[in-house]
């Protein structure tokens, strides 16, 4: 459809058909025709266009267990990336992401990674396109502009949410949306992990790609076993919140980096590349020696993941169940075993700095007695928390974090339940 069109339908009332999606459709409506009106003034008023959606998601359990193939749970949240493209017919892909330089490359090198330099959106923009043409799909140029409600640094992979969107333009553009979109989250971290250059693993693009509540099973690594799971939070009568601390992640690399390696290098002692197959028992027959050789806080970081694991599957269970209180009861488990287990609410390199530990405290305090939850949110040692409490009690929650911890801190989310989509 052309621009005029769209916007037609959509001040006609036609993203009432997305309610589950968006809470506030006026605010919606007035967002998307701002990125047609952005689209047809860099890139023609007279074009034929589409409207695309891909969510941010958030970390609901298995902290820091994909990395050894363990289980996840994983939630796409109802904020996300729009885009607005259109193809072209001489293989040109031109990319304006709101906030950046436009991209441009030539579909004629894409064919290799040393064409483009990494840790840039033009190298993301050709892997994915390699990756497309990998499995046999059809790729072509477009012009597209992106605008993203997915906040930066709160752990909620706005970053996975562009590469999914890479995807889902190619899909839907081209390949007639025929291609699964767990396929797409799959092709998203070949880009990440080829182009880019980044070694990243597949949890993020997937519950971006899939949606809802998602389960994913890394023990095949990098075919995992995938399940949504049919569960409305917003139907339960809570909300999950998100804390930003406000803590830096500039020098916490090697942080990151030693909770893989550590258990690893443990699984490495009995004999395995990973801990997923090995047990507590394992563990502890073999205490004297792995202590000697790598140390006690790498046996803590391993009976995390292993009781991790197995508490991922009773989350699962209580989700499918729609038992709100085991839920929860797991995901508070999940945030204590993260803290005093594997041990990444704060580095040991700055035990001053302790804002997320901080924010879990003050927390604790302000939910006592509530039928609510709280843990660590994603890699950790700095940035942001995650809760989840009732409705009537968001608001209060969030206007008192934002008090303690500055305006637009806490934010209030539900889980969205569709994945990368085509809107219009």
């Amino acid at each position: 459809m052309k621009a005029r069109e769209i916007k037609d339908k959509i001040l006609g009332g036609a993203l009432r058909e997305y309610s589950a999606l968006y809470t506030d459709l006026d605010f919606q409506a007035n967002r998307i025709i701002a990125a047609i009106d952005t689209f047809t003034q860099m890139y023609g008023e007279d074009r034929e266009i589409s409207v695309f959606s891909v969510p941010g998601r958030s970390e609901i359990s298995g902290n820091h267990t994909d990395h050894n193939n363990g289980c996840v749970l994983a939630g796409s949240i109802d904020r996300d990336v729009i885009a607005v493209a259109s193809p072209r017919e001489d293989g040109i892909i031109r990319l304006y992401s709101d906030g950046y330089s436009e991209e441009q490359i030539s579909l004629s090198d894409v064919d290799e990674p040393k064409n483009f330099k990494s840790f840039t959106s033009a190298s993301l923009i050709a892997g994915v396109c390699r990756g497309f043409k990998n499995e046999g799909y059809a790729v072509g140029g477009y012009d597209a502009y992106l605008t993203s409600a997915v906040p930066e640094g709160s752990g909620i992979s706005s970053s996975a949410a562009y590469e999914v969107m890479l995807g889902n333009l190619l899909n839907h553009l081209y390949n007639g949306g025929a291609i699964d979109n767990q396929q797409l989250a799959v092709i998203a971290k070949y880009a990440e992990n080829v182009y880019f250059g980044k070694p990243c693993g597949l949890m993020d693009q997937m519950a971006c790609a899939v949606g809802g509540f998602v389960y994913i099973d890394f023990e095949n690594g990098d075919s995992p076993r995938v399940e949504p799971i049919k569960f409305s939070l917003t139907d339960a009568g809570y909300s999950l919140c998100i804390v930003n601390a406000g803590a830096s992640h500039a020098d916490l690399n090697d942080d990151y980096a030693a909770v893989p390696g550590e258990m690893r290098a443990v699984a490495k002692l009995l004999g395995r590349e990973v801990l997923r197959g090995l047990t507590e028992e394992d563990i502890i027959k073999n205490l004297t020696n792995i202590r000697r050789c790598v140390g006690d806080r790498a046996v803590l970081r391993s009976i995390h993941f292993i009781r991790e694991n197995e508490r991922v599957e009773k989350i699962r269970e209580a989700l499918l169940s729609g038992d709100v209180a085991g839920f929860l009861g797991g995901v508070n488990k999940s945030g204590r075993s993260s803290f005093e287990y594997l041990q990444n609410v704060y580095s040991p390199k700055n035990p001053g700095e302790q804002s997320v530990a901080l924010a879990l405290a003050i927390t604790d305090g302000y939910l006592e007695g509530k039928a609510a939850a709280f843990r660590v949110h994603g890699g950790g040692f700095a940035g942001t928390i995650q809760v989840f409490l009732p409705v009537a009690d968001t608001d209060g929650y969030v206007d008192y974090m934002n008090s303690v911890f500055g305006d637009g801190a806490a934010e209030a989310f539900r889980i969205r339940p569709l994945g990368a989509t085509k809107l219009f």
